[in-house]
This record gives structure tokens, C-alpha cells and sequence, in this order.
């Protein structure tokens, strides 16, 4: 009887040491993913922010608040990806002119790696886009390199070069800036009046858009807790003279916005733990004692042998 629970206890030892590192590098890699299921709010401000409005036909400046809407379509995440819905909008507080600027994006990503993935009715206020680049997360594990992050107002992605690092809320963070180029995002036709110019009837017009967007990530869960954007949108005519602001801000994340962000990759951080750490060492451990306790009893002699 000693015998085979000698053996029993070596066959089981063998796999939990044959398990620990199957979780750690096989099924932790698989467990470890952005949800399909995804909900969050997230509020930004800028201060004295200017912009053009359009009821007023002046540039209006003041404090402007963003309200960011993320939520998961579940329905659409198959296979290796994720689609997630954002909303955002814009007020202006100080003048009291609430949604001067509303806008949607419709993406699809890679849940391990945050990589766009061109399907699923991608799109930009429902005009179709091409996916590249980081989406809303940086890789699990991120490195200190650099990372392409698609720009929804351009419509491409740019490069987040590593800039160092850096706590956030009590975390180690890494913080990566991204400089967008002046590129044009809207032609339109603008009054020449308004543009303070001296020509009657309408005139040609381009909205450009160049900024830079700095984020702070996390780098085990590549999820950014912190976010700055410098926006600088212009209305430049044919000339190449700009001639008005259309949206001129730096817009950074509300304290509380980074302490529920915080929150969320610490409980993130411990799943992570639990998964590649924790489980496959306490696997090791025990596969280790159950060899040891077998071998102790294959080498006791029985009572029977003596």
C-alpha cells in the first residue's frame, strides 16, 4: 500500500511541476486579455480653451469639459478580438454652452496586445477608417520603445516615443508623448466675414489639426491611467494664413478620472499576480513536496519488508 501511494504522490508531484510553468507562459497569456465587456467613463478638462462657435460666429474662450463614453459591444468580440464604442463630448462650462462638439469612434483590437483589427464597422462619425497601432491599450508588459497609437482625429496612428518614468497614484508608471503633425481633417466653406476677411461670400477653408498626446502607462497591463492631449485645430485658408482657432486646448484628465483608473489596474495588477505568479509557484511548490513525500515513501522499507 506504501508503494503505490508512493507512487500516486510522484505522478501527481510530476504534473503540478509540468503545470506551473503551462500556466505562467501558456494559459496566463491567454487569461490575461482586454474585456469584451467594457464600461467606463472618463472626464478630461481644459482651461481656457478657445474655440470657434458656431451660433456666435466669434471664438469663444473658457473652461471645457470632455466626457469620454466606453462600452464594450459583446456581441461582436470573436476570436482573438475585442470591439469597443466610444462617445465623447465636449461643453463649454464657463459660457454655458453644453455638446459644442460630439464625436463617435468604432473600433476593433486585439484583446492581448491593444493592436487595432480592421473589422466590425470600424469607423469615425460612420465614415469607415483603417485601424492601426495601439487602440486604447499598450501591449501587457509594455517596453521602454516605441509604439504606434492611432489618432481618431486624423485618422492615423503616429509614433509614442518612451519618455521615461514616472508614478502615478503610488504606481510605476511609463510615459510615452506622441507629436501629431498639422494635417488637415475637414475642408469646408467659411463666410469670408468671419474670417476677418475683406472678400465677400464664402471662402475655402481647411480645419487643421497637429497636437501632442502624452500618456502614462501602466506597464504590466499596458493600461494608460493618466492622459494629457495638447489640441491645437486651426482654420487656415487657401493662402496658408491661419486665420482663426477652431479648437486650441490642453485637456488632462480630472484627479478622480485618474484615481478610478488607478483602482482599476491595481485590482488588474493582483488577477495578473494571481495568474502568472502566484498559481504556477504555488504549483511548483507543491508538485515538489508531493515527489519528495513519494520518493520518502518508495525508499521507507514496508513494515512487511523488515
Amino acid at each position: 500500500m506504501r508503494r503505490l501511494v508512493g507512487v500516486v504522490l510522484l505522478a501527481a508531484g510530476a504534473f503540478f511541476i509540468v503545470l506551473a510553468p503551462l500556466v505562467k507562459f501558456v494559459v496566463a497569456g491567454k487569461l490575461i486579455q482586454a474585456p469584451a465587456d467594457q464600461y467606463g467613463v472618463t472626464y478630461l478638462k481644459a482651461e481656457n480653451a478657445q474655440y470657434f462657435s458656431i451660433p456666435d460666429l466669434k471664438v469663444l474662450t473658457g473652461t471645457v469639459d470632455i466626457t469620454v463614453t466606453t462600452r464594450g459591444d459583446v456581441k461582436e468580440a470573436k476570436d482573438d478580438h475585442v470591439v469597443w464604442d466610444q462617445f465623447t463630448s465636449v461643453s463649454d462650462v464657463t459660457n454655458g454652452r453644453p455638446g459644442i462638439s460630439m464625436t463617435e469612434f468604432r473600433s476593433a483590437f486585439n484583446k492581448y496586445d491593444g493592436v487595432g483589427v480592421n473589422c466590425c464597422g470600424a469607423n469615425v462619425d460612420t465614415e469607415p477608417v483603417q485601424l492601426e497601432g495601439q487602440i486604447y491599450l499598450f501591449p501587457f508588459g509594455v517596453e521602454k520603445k516605441t509604439y504606434k497609437v492611432f489618432n481618431s482625429s486624423t485618422r492615423k496612428a503616429y509614433d509614442a516615443v518612451f519618455a521615461g518614468e514616472d508614478t502615478v497614484e503610488g504606481l510605476s508608471v511609463y510615459k510615452f508623448v506622441q507629436k501629431v503633425p498639422p494635417t488637415v481633417v475637414q475642408s469646408l466653406n467659411v463666410p469670408a466675414s468671419v474670417l476677418g476677411m475683406t472678400e465677400t461670400g464664402d471662402v475655402a477653408a481647411d480645419r487643421v489639426y497637429d497636437g501632442v498626446n502624452t500618456f502614462w502607462v501602466e506597464p504590466r497591463t499596458g493600461a494608460p491611467v493618466k492622459q494629457e492631449q495638447q489640441r491645437h485645430e486651426v482654420l487656415k485658408t487657401s493662402d496658408g494664413v491661419e486665420r482663426m482657432p477652431a479648437f486650441v486646448a490642453t485637456a488632462v484628465m480630472t484627479p478622480e478620472t485618474v484615481k478610478n483608473l488607478a483602482k482599476t489596474v491595481r485590482d488588474n495588477l493582483s488577477q495578473i499576480t494571481l495568474i502568472s505568479t502566484t498559481l504556477p509557484l504555488v504549483s511548483l511548490i507543491l508538485g515538489v513536496a508531493l515527489v519528495l513525500g513519494g520518493i520518502v515513501l518508495l525508499r521507507v522499507p514496508s513494515s512487511r519488508e523488515a
